[in-house]
């Protein structure tokens, strides 16, 4: 029977993640989970010229040694990344014995969680997920998505935020600041943003809010 994955975003900042190799795979999960501010440590005996420049400077661990399970002691999260089929199923046994969320690269039958295929745009975040079966359709969708969804909205998400902050201030009744938040999002608001009209912009908050929200 298919898995229904449970969609899920994790806050992973400063917990110690693991990612077991150290090969063009394992650098691409490094960096994705340093974007969301883990504390990585990376095992294997080689790693890529990116993987070595970080350990250098301090921004990963590295342990230089093959792969054992005590390099999984206080993990929250473990990503098998290597070559070898038997080390790999050896991270994901491990892992699940100690309770640590497991991820092995292209095996779904080894994993607790699939990582999905993700835009992002400030704190906006889509993910695109097809379950395993089908990456490059999910990365197909992503690259549909970040054409719509192009860098403004990461400005526009950044000023509804401050906007949502003075209206529930305002203390008003949530159906009314439900109507306005919905008036806004068919206001010109982000059409301005996206084409850097900001005077336009600077005017349209101060009809919603009376003020300006800091939007340079």
């Amino acid at each position: 029977m298919p898995v229904k994955y449970y969609p899920v975003c994790l806050d992973i900042s400063n917990r110690k993640c693991v990612v077991v190799g150290g090969g063009d795979v394992a650098e691409r999960k490094v960096l994705h989970l340093l974007e969301c501010g883990a504390a990585v440590d990376v095992v294997g005996m080689t790693l890529t010229d990116t993987l070595k420049t970080m350990a250098g400077s301090g921004r990963i661990g590295w342990i230089e040694a093959p792969y054992e399970d005590r390099f999984l002691e206080g993990a929250f999260l473990a990503i098998g990344a290597t070559d070898r089929t038997e080390v790999n199923r050896r991270v994901y046994e491990d892992a699940r014995r100690r309770g640590i969320l497991v991820n092995v690269v292209d095996v779904p039958a080894c994993c607790d969680f699939i990582v999905p295929s993700v835009v992002r745009r400030g704190d906006l975040t889509v993910a695109v997920s097809t379950g395993g079966r089908s990456p490059a359709l999910a990365k197909r969708i992503r690259e549909d998505l970040e054409t719509r969804y192009g860098p403004e909205y990461s400005d526009f998400l950044r000023i509804m935020g401050k906007i949502r902050e003075k209206i529930v201030g305002s203390g008003k009744g949530s159906e009314s600041n439900r109507r306005v938040f919905e008036e806004i999002l068919r206001s010109p608001l982000l059409e301005c943003i996206r084409e850097g009209r900001w005077d336009d912009a600077r005017k349209l908050v101060r009809e919603y809010v009376g003020e300006d929200v800091f939007l340079d």
